[in-house]
């Protein structure tokens, strides 16, 4: 009987000590694209205003507030966009002959999320760069 648990350990040893493999390391390359709109004439020759307001709601850096800045600045007459997370600020340079403010509200009201719009104004300078 003490012959067959021996010879039962040592199977069991041998058989489970058999695959020792170690982590495989898998690198994965990440590209980031950056969107280069063309200008027109008429871009150039446009009225740019720059808007600031405070959206409320967000709950980080990475998903929300460049989610929300990444929308704004793909909008048609929108020259930059900045989103601020820890200050939730948003800051928009845009074109006033082809947005709006009702513009501005409805695009953060399609992101996926509830985000709250406050305080929204034209400004000379934003107030953080």
């Amino acid at each position: 009987m003490k012959k067959i648990l021996f010879i039962c350990a040592m199977a069991i040893a041998v058989v489970s000590c058999k695959n020792n493999t170690t982590p495989e390391t898998v690198t994965v390359h990440t590209q980031t694209e950056t969107v280069k709109k063309e200008v027109s004439k008429e871009d150039l020759a446009a009225n740019y205003n720059k808007a600031e307001f405070k959206i409320d709601g967000m709950t980080c850096a990475i998903g929300c507030a460049k989610r929300i800045e990444g929308k704004l600045a793909a909008m048609e007459g929108v020259k930059s966009a900045k989103v601020d997370f820890e200050q939730k600020l948003a800051m928009v340079e845009y074109n006033d002959a082809k947005v709006d403010f009702d513009a501005l509200t409805s695009t953060v009201a399609k992101v996926p999320g509830d985000y709250k719009i406050s305080d929204m104004k034209n400004v000379e300078a934003f107030s953080k760069e």
